[in-house]
């Protein structure tokens, strides 16, 4: 004869963006387990401005212009020669800015701002 035992209680941990959205799935829930389902909202998931963190303060504090250039770059999906190209500028000279061995003017800053779709003077420091 098969044993008959209960099953341990599952721990869900959802995240759901939208009041609407999370109480349909709350309703879904009880609707399909009755009284089994137990809501719990968690309190260590508040949000903070990630700029007013001491992480972000740090990191911020040691960024350097050619480092935000990379990261730009990078997040707009161009190679150094393909932004070199768009902006007028070789790549061997994004390559120096980047690993700091060269200042990155405002004139270049700004057509490497512009060919990346940004607003002039995001990459020159202004701290």
């Amino acid at each position: 004869m098969p044993e008959v035992g209960r099953t341990p209680p599952i721990d869900l941990r959802v995240r759901v963006r939208g009041k609407k959205k999370a109480e349909k799935l709350i309703a879904l829930l009880r609707d399909e387990f009755r009284a089994h389902v137990e809501i719990v909202e968690d309190d260590d998931d508040k949000l903070v401005v990630a700029t007013e963190t001491d992480w972000y303060k740090q990191i911020s504090a040691e960024m350097t212009p050619g480092d935000t250039l990379r990261i730009r770059r990078e997040n707009a999906g161009l190679t150094q020669a393909a932004l070199g190209e768009k902006a007028g500028v070789s790549r061997k000279n994004i390559s120096d800015m980047e690993n700091n061995r060269r200042p990155i003017g405002e004139a270049v800053a700004e057509r490497l701002a512009a060919a990346m779709g940004l607003p002039a003077g995001v990459l020159q420091r202004r701290w």
